[in-house]
């Protein structure tokens, strides 16, 4: 088991720099619980299976919300943001600077679409662009497709 530690971490951080961040939680979540799980009971493989198990659903559901608070932000800026303008925001668990541009409304398949230009800047300082495209639900929320 103490082989397999190592091993297991470099894996999660590996696949964590490809994933999103609820996949990322819940790699994390569940490399933390199998390894507290097999410290902690008497069988070291049956704790380790329920500590991975109880950590990856703990572990998604942590970056999952992570995820929400940035739709959400997305989300009010192409309701209430003027078309050319930007709205900015940090992520207050992550660290991770947004700005969001959206674009003027457009109808196509009986939906109304906006265009919006999103722009990160991580914690770490690494910067991403993305062009992206959202229609907007009958509820008033808007769903990003691309």
């Amino acid at each position: 088991m103490n082989k397999i530690i190592p091993v297991l971490i470099a894996v999660v951080f590996a696949a964590s720099a490809c994933a999103n961040k609820a996949q990322t939680g819940a790699g994390t979540g569940a490399l933390a619980g199998a390894t507290l799980g097999a410290l902690t009971f008497g069988n070291k493989v049956e704790g380790a299976a329920i500590g991975a198990g109880v950590g990856l659903l703990l572990g998604y559901i942590i970056g999952n919300e992570m995820d929400k608070y940035d739709r959400q932000q997305v989300s009010r800026t192409l309701e209430t943001t003027p078309s050319g303008q930007t709205t900015n925001w940090r992520n207050p668990d992550t660290g991770n600077y947004y700005q969001a541009t959206p674009q003027p409304a457009y109808a196509q398949n009986d939906r109304t679409y906006r265009d919006v230009v999103l722009e990160t800047t991580t914690a770490e300082g690494k910067k991403e662009k993305v062009y992206a495209k959202a229609y907007r639900n009958p509820d008033g929320t808007w769903q990003l497709v691309q």
